[in-house]
C-alpha cells in the first residue's frame, strides 16, 4: 500500500510527517472483536480517545476533554489527558472490553499521549 503525502513547510511538514507515521502504524495495528483498537486523537487544545472494533466498524467506547464530566475541571492538559484515559477505560470495561491495541495515530509516545495510556492501564485496560 503506497500512500503519498504532500510535504510543505513548517507546521504543514510536521502534519504530513505525522500522517505518514500514522499510516505506517495503522498497517500493523488492527482492532478485532477480542482486542479492539484504542485510538487517540490529539489537538492543541483537546484529547479524544475511542475504542473501535475495526471488523464491524463500530465505536465501543469514547471519551474526550469535551465530555461533561471533564470539561471545566481544573488542571493542565496532561491532567485532563489522564482523566480522559481513566474515563475511556471505565467505559470500555462497562462495554465488556478488557484488552485493546494502542493506536497513537502517528503522535510520539510522550507527554499527553503517554499520560492517557498510563491512566487507561491503571484503570484496568490491558495493552
Amino acid at each position: 500500500m503506497s500512500v503519498s503525502v504532500k510535504i510543505g513547510k513548517g507546521n504543514a511538514y510536521k502534519n504530513a510527517a505525522r500522517k505518514r507515521r500514522a499510516i505506517r502504524v495503522r498497517k500493523r495495528v488492527v482492532g478485532t472483536e477480542v482486542r479492539p483498537r484504542l485510538v487517540v486523537t490529539r489537538s492543541n487544545r483537546h484529547m479524544v480517545a475511542q475504542v473501535i472494533d475495526d471488523a464491524k466498524g463500530h465505536t465501543l467506547a469514547s471519551a474526550s476533554t469535551l465530555d461533561v464530566s471533564i470539561k471545566g475541571t481544573e488542571g493542565d492538559k496532561t491532567e485532563l489527558a489522564k482523566k480522559v484515559g481513566s474515563l475511556v477505560a471505565e467505559r470500555a470495561k462497562a462495554a465488556g472490553v478488557e484488552s485493546v491495541v494502542f493506536d497513537r495515530a502517528g503522535n510520539r509516545y510522550a507527554g499527553r499521549i503517554a499520560a492517557l495510556a498510563d491512566a487507561a492501564r491503571e484503570s484496568g485496560l490491558d495493552f
